[in-house]
């Protein structure tokens, strides 16, 4: 299962960093390609000789190497690994890793990480429940890393709460169950269109909305880390895609992601149209730029292609068709409306009305509803988790 994988395991200044020798032992017993990184004050807590000795590979603590002062590459390590493990992770680093506060090995390498991140906190409970921790928890997941939640035990302190590292073989069935799952949408060519469509109104002007893009961009990291072959059709947004594995088409207006999206389509085995499409553009945009005066300006509209109906109509049995809602009332209705009329597959609803959901926010709330009429609700979550989850439901019903 892991012979041959490339682990980075990152230390922090912890009592926990007494386990993590275990961990690395039982990686190398599997075949893995260990290497690990300490910040200086986890080796008040764990030698390096003896981490150096078990994982096989010197371990990385400073920028230079002392022998002969050349540097130990981050962005290389960054790219070499499968998959990163920061465990422990002190209250301290957690806020370094989500503000970017890079001022030592284990933070540069984590900033250029290409992979998967898997994050185990560890430290007493009041420090775990303070809200500057929770906050930056919330940050964390919101990159897309994954937190292995700590457990309720006897602490260091004397005290007995939540904040106790989990153990080093918990640790190992997570890494090999990502492992399990990585490549189960392997073959698989998934279409996500994302972010907004602008409509020209002059060389300066367009109509538009506020999507961010961010929640088809997690669609794709998302099915890009389990295997997929992805195509991102997306409008104007300033975020990207950072998996290499993610194909990015970049497009303005709908006409332009229609055209795209078609392109795409014929080969696509799932497709999710995620892309807040403008439903309307002017009819005839001026040349030049629109000069201000001080009588009203109209402006004749015209529907926009309907992307999604269009490819409804040409969905092959094979072939899975996913929708998003945004509704600010009559979600459920709506929402399935839309479902039967463009013969889609799921749709997935989602309301400018409920907090911590719709446009440039970092979370999301939704609600699929299926073909057979069933729903499934989710309660909030970083827009990440919840790509998960929508990729989880499209594996079952694939």
């Amino acid at each position: 299962m892991l012979k041959g994988k490339k682990i980075v395991i990152g230390i922090t200044g912890s009592i926990a960093a007494y386990k993590i020798p275990f961990l690395v032992r039982l990686f190398v017993r599997e075949g893995a390609d260990v290497r690990v990184i300490m910040t200086p004050a986890a080796k008040d807590f764990v030698t390096p000789l003896t981490l150096t000795t078990l994982a096989r590979n010197t371990v990385i603590i400073d920028p230079f190497k002392q022998s002969n002062g050349e540097w130990n590459n981050h962005v290389e390590l960054g790219s070499w690994a499968d998959v990163m493990i920061f465990a422990p992770v002190t209250a301290n680093t957690l806020g370094k890793m989500a503000h970017g506060i890079a001022d030592n090995f284990l933070v540069t390498a984590y900033l250029s990480a290409k992979c998967p991140v898997f994050i185990a906190p560890a430290m007493d409970l009041d420090m775990y429940a303070h809200p500057s921790t929770r906050e930056n928890i919330r940050i964390l997941r919101s990159f897309g890393n994954k937190i292995v939640e700590p457990q309720v035990g006897e602490l260091a302190s004397g005290l007995s709460g939540p904040g106790r590292m989990e153990e080093p073989e918990k640790i190992m069935e997570v890494i090999r169950t990502h492992f399990l799952t990585n490549n189960i949408l392997a073959g698989q060519h998934v279409l996500i269109t994302a972010g907004p469509t602008y409509e020209a109104i002059d060389p300066v002007r367009f109509i538009g909305n506020h999507s961010s893009g961010l929640m088809g961009i997690s669609l794709a990291e998302e099915a890009a880390s389990r295997g997929a072959k992805v195509t991102l059709v997306c409008g104007p947004t300033d975020l990207k895609a950072q998996s290499p594995s993610v194909h990015l088409v970049s497009v303005t207006s709908a006409e332009e992601m229609r055209s795209a999206s078609l392109r795409f389509f014929k080969t696509a085995d799932i497709t999710i149209m995620a892309a807040a499409v403008s439903d309307y553009s002017v009819a005839e945009p001026a040349v030049k730029k629109i000069k201000k005066s001080a009588q009203a300006l109209k402006l004749e509209l015209k529907p926009t292609p309907d992307i999604l109906k269009e490819l409804g109509t040409l969905k092959k049995r094979n072939q899975l068709l996913v929708g998003f809602a945004l509704e600010t009332d009559n979600g459920i209705a709506n929402a399935r409306k839309k479902l039967s009329d463009k013969n889609l597959d799921l749709i997935i609803l989602n309301s400018l009305g409920d907090k911590g959901a719709g446009f440039k926010s970092l979370t999301n709330k939704i609600t699929l509803i299926f073909k057979n009429g069933k729903e499934r609700k989710y309660p909030v979550k970083p827009k990440r988790e919840v790509a998960g989850d929508i990729l989880d439901v499209l594996q079952e019903i694939k």
